[in-house]
């Protein structure tokens, strides 16, 4: 009204039930309010596909009294959301439900997911996660993946994590080779294989793969295998142990799978009921 109808600043204020000193004065945001915008657009802006839910998990330890709504208002203010993809309609086909994993190394879902180098040539990238805990057990690259390679791959991840009670793969030739078959029976892991054309059967490891590509393939550009392998080892660390998961508590992976361990060593070292009565 100041500048567009040349109202008197006294008159304007009256009309509107405004101070003349809250107009003179706008409010300014607090050191820490600053502090917390500054960071909520940092985040932001390194993990493009999270929204304010998984930032405010992520300044938790070092805002511990903000709550997610401040932090909504705040993310809203700097015009931070993330845009909604298209969903692709499908027609309607049976779906077989998997069946929830209880307990870590229950089932391993595993699955390749395809990437090039600068330059044209192909990579292979093989993802293994563990169906109950969601952390990533491993994601390996190379130019090529045999089933015998897939094999030495999941032996040297047993080394550290134990063999696992079973696997999914989908049909391919990798996970339906003489060397994956023999690998199985040798340390009694049951092989659950899908339906051919049914990847909702994997649906674990196909949710995984999804997130891998948005936040690691397509934000960067390789030039090198090596770099390639460095890049994506240093977002598998970060997935596993700063990346807070919603369908395990908003925490972690690794941290989740580490209670789990704690609470399941702790369990089995209680006594049982008529051990107490003797």
């Amino acid at each position: 009204m100041v500048q567009e109808h040349q109202l008197s600043e006294r008159r304007a204020c009256r009309l509107v039930g405004l101070s003349r000193d809250s107009y003179r004065h706008p409010p300014q945001a607090d050191a820490q309010t600053q502090a917390l915008a500054g960071r909520i657009v940092e985040i932001a802006h390194e993990r493009r596909r999270f929204g304010y839910r998984r930032i405010h998990d992520l300044l938790r330890p070092e805002f511990p009294n903000v709550n997610h709504k401040r932090v909504w208002r705040l993310y809203a203010a700097a015009n931070l959301a993330v845009r909604k993809r298209k969903k692709v309609r499908r027609p309607p086909a049976e779906r077989l439900p998997l069946q929830a994993a209880t307990m870590v190394n229950e089932v391993w879902s595993m699955d390749f997911v395809s990437d090039s180098l600068a330059n044209g040539r192909r990579l292979k990238c093989l993802t293994v996660a563990d169906d109950f805990s969601h952390e990533c057990v491993d994601i390996t690259v190379d130019y090529g993946i045999s089933g015998e390679y897939v094999t030495r791959l999941l032996d040297r991840a047993a080394r550290f994590r134990g063999y696992p009670a079973a696997v999914r793969t989908d049909n391919g030739p990798e996970f339906t080779s003489r060397a994956f078959i023999a690998w199985t029976i040798e340390h009694g892991v049951r092989h659950l294989l899908i339906q051919p054309g049914r990847p909702m059967q994997n649906g674990y490891i196909e949710s995984f793969n999804g997130k891998f590509r948005d936040e690691c393939l397509n934000e960067h550009w390789f030039q090198t295998l090596q770099q390639a392998r460095e890049t994506i080892a240093h977002w598998r660390r970060d997935y596993n142990e700063v990346r807070p998961h919603s369908s395990i508590g908003r925490i972690p992976p690794s941290r989740f799978a580490e209670q789990h361990r704690q609470h399941s060593g702790s369990a089995a070292h209680q006594p049982s009921a008529s051990h107490e009565i003797n």
